[in-house]
């Protein structure tokens, strides 16, 4: 069973929604969760994103307690996707596209357990496939170097409080989402040109 703690939930995985539709839920951790949000907002499929905390042991950890990297949290979103339009190996495309899975604890400045490469795995099926992909990139060397990327069963998630929700659509001008989400999603736009929104 999800547990939400904290604000506005994304719909579980296999929950029924209006117009007959059954829609998934991946949760993936990328670093900070500003900029992974950008991202999967902007792919055709995805209904929902909520940014927030999974993979500790504290129970509804404040941002400042996960940013000091002793809850055990990473900061990660939540997606809720439709998988009539967007598949969940597409999403893991996209995922392992948009950061460096062979930095442990780490995306770029941001350091520690928080900003560790995870996907939190909500079935079977997601085990899988996520394995799956990880072993092929280490075979074939795609990165240079091993993907560690940890791949975790989904526990708890607690949804982030409401500032860092929509964050650089609410923030764009600030320096932070200039200088580094910006380039992020400009590259990612231009590799994934037909699977994003109108």
């Amino acid at each position: 069973m999800i547990h939400y703690e904290k604000k506005e939930p994304t719909a579980p995985a296999g929950t029924s929604v209006p117009f007959g539709k059954t829609l998934g839920t991946a949760t993936f951790g990328t670093g900070c969760f500003w900029c992974t949000e950008a991202i999967f907002q902007q792919l055709k499929g995805v209904e929902k994103i909520v940014s927030g905390y999974s993979g500790g042991h504290v129970k509804n950890p404040s941002y400042k307690e996960v940013c000091e990297g002793t809850t055990g949290h990473a900061e990660v979103i939540q997606i809720t996707y439709d998988p009539e339009i967007i598949s969940f190996d597409e999403l893991l495309k996209v995922f392992w596209e948009v950061h460096d899975p062979t930095t442990l604890n780490r995306q770029g400045n941001d350091v520690g357990p928080q900003y560790r490469s995870v996907i939190f795995y909500h079935n079977e099926e997601q085990k899988q496939k996520a394995e799956k992909y990880k072993n092929a990139l280490n075979e074939n060397n795609v990165f240079g170097k091993p993907v560690v990327t940890e791949i975790s069963p989904f526990a708890v998630f607690y949804a982030a409080e409401n500032y860092h929700q929509n964050y650089y659509n609410n923030n764009g001008s600030q320096p932070y989402c200039q200088y580094v989400i910006r380039p992020k999603l400009d590259k990612f736009k231009k590799v994934f040109q037909d699977k994003l929104k109108d």
